[in-house]
């Protein structure tokens, strides 16, 4: 790996990565940006072609070269001092680190359809937060959710912040648009998945529901929760809290529901 030392922030070859804010809001035509060391290697070891372009602070090239060694030797590398990098992107970029990534095309049907036999899903209608969002596909990658489904109302798991507070797992767990929730469910039910819809006033404790092969966990945004039409075609499933309370946070109920999802599933 060979790095392209950039002079300043006026180097054409940085355009891509000018404002980055500004074009996290208005996109990047099929490309996400990866931040940070951890992030950045998620990326490479997920798919090191997809790595558009590089931008390291010059400070940090040398403890990244075994990072960047994973990359196509093509793949345009570029180091800027810290100021010009800070310029460039907008704001004082302190991790010094960034990366231009291709974002994966994928049909929830065709994924869907190459599930295993044994599988746990993860179903996201009307998520409009990217913490909560990065949190549930953490818990995913940590309790081996093997895909996650997305409503056309949820926020993009590939934004930044998300990204960033999944820890690079928006990066590896796969993930598709299903349309709406209802269509959603049409697709878990056909593909053979028991639904199970998570409610604080469900018809069943989280401890005395008994996982199938084939289980598929659907979260609705904290307030609105899921739709009706999806609740009634579903296995209805509370979590036990102390008298007085009865909700939590989405992505602090997703890791304690695909913890015991995961560990309970039967086998086929």
């Amino acid at each position: 790996m060979v790095a392209v030392a950039i002079d300043g922030p006026a180097d054409p070859r940085l355009e891509p990565y000018r404002a980055v804010r500004e074009r996290d809001l208005t996109g990047r035509e099929g490309l996400y940006v990866a931040e940070g060391r951890v992030v950045l290697e998620k990326a490479v070891a997920v798919d090191p072609a997809a790595v558009v372009s590089v931008l390291v602070a010059a400070h940090r090239l040398e403890s990244l070269a075994g990072v960047l060694a994973g990359l196509p030797p093509s793949t345009p590398v570029y180091a800027a001092g810290q100021a010009a990098m800070d310029a460039v992107v907008g704001f004082p970029i302190h991790r010094g680190i960034l990366a231009l990534v291709r974002r994966p095309v994928r049909d929830a049907a065709a994924l869907v359809a190459r599930l295993p036999a044994r599988a746990l899903v993860v179903g996201l209608v009307g998520i409009a937060n990217h913490d909560n969002m990065g949190g549930i596909f953490r818990n995913a990658a940590a309790f081996g959710a093997d895909a996650v489904l997305l409503d056309d109302t949820c926020c993009d798991p590939l934004y930044r912040k998300a990204i960033r507070v999944s820890v690079g797992a928006a990066l590896s767990v796969p993930f598709a648009r299903a349309g709406n929730a209802a269509a959603m469910a049409d697709l878990l039910a056909g593909a053979g998945f028991d639904i199970v819809a998570l409610s604080p006033r469900g018809d069943v404790e989280l401890a005395d529901y008994a996982p199938g092969p084939r289980t598929a966990a659907l979260f609705g945004a904290e307030g609105p929760g899921l739709p009706q039409a999806v609740m009634a075609r579903a296995r209805t499933v509370r979590i036990a809290m102390a008298g007085g309370f009865d909700s939590l946070n989405v992505a602090t109920t997703s890791g304690i529901v695909l913890h015991n999802l995961g560990a309970r599933r039967a086998t086929p």
